[in-house]
């Protein structure tokens, strides 16, 4: 049995961390057996999460998990895609993590609303007197990556602008098909999907979840991905998702 170590339900969504949700539908995606354990990211190896430990070998972040997955078990999540279109998914999939996630990320922990209600309530169980020093050490630490990848060096309209031309890019290269790469979900689908939902989902406000919301085959696709993968959430989150846009 593998565990899961994950950051847990949070924002109206099956799990708070898009790298956790990708790492869980691969598991799914593969058939293996799994538990999932709450945790803290200085509990992993890398110091982030996810990571597995499966019997004993311990192994972190979702790339690399994905990886030790498909050569430890013998699963291909890609069976079926010509070499061309595994080049196609893993560009996709680098757009989606080293971009878009990272705009989104601004908007999180820099919008005061939103990162009081989100990022900030992390530190609710710490003593009130140091909840202040807490909530500054993460902002310095989330702002020195957000310059260190160059996002956090543009104005929020150019983030946002940022963002729409990846919302583009995969609007157009889903185009009608009912996941990214064809009429079956493959692992690319399992971040695209991720980090649109957390994009998407109603709890947070933001110029790029706006966008987000007008590209319809998007938003269909996020409901689509939601009820297969996650089903007792389906209901709830994507009639929201759906009524907001």
């Amino acid at each position: 049995m593998i565990t899961l170590y994950a950051a847990g339900p949070a924002y109206g969504l099956p799990e708070g961390s898009p790298y956790v949700t990708k790492t869980e539908i691969h598991l799914m995606m593969s058939g293996l057996g799994y538990q999932k354990v709450p945790a803290h990211p200085e509990t992993s190896p890398k110091g982030q999460l996810p990571w597995i430990d499966d019997d004993g070998v311990k192994v972190a972040d979702s790339t690399f998990i994905r990886a030790y997955i498909e050569r430890s078990y013998g699963v291909d999540l890609d069976a079926g895609l010509t070499r061309v279109e595994r080049a196609q998914a893993w560009t996709i999939e680098r757009m989606v993590e080293n971009q878009l996630g990272w705009a989104n990320c601004y908007f999180r922990f820099f919008d005061f609303d939103n990162f009081e209600k989100g990022p900030a309530r992390w530190f609710d169980g710490a003593p009130e007197a140091m909840r202040q020093d807490l909530k500054a050490g993460l902002l310095d630490t989330v702002e020195a990556n957000l310059k260190a990848v160059g996002i956090g060096r543009h104005s929020p309209d150019e983030i946002v602008e940022l963002a729409s031309w990846s919302l583009t890019a995969l609007s157009e290269l889903l185009g009608d098909k009912a996941f990214m790469m064809g009429e079956r979900p493959t692992s690319v689908d399992a971040i695209v999907f991720a980090m649109l939902a957390q994009i998407l989902t109603p709890f947070f406000d933001s110029p790029i979840r706006r966008r987000a919301e007008g590209f319809c085959n998007l938003v269909a696709y996020a409901e689509r991905m939601l009820a297969t993968f996650y089903p007792a959430f389906a209901p709830e989150v994507c009639s929201a998702t759906l009524k907001a846009a």
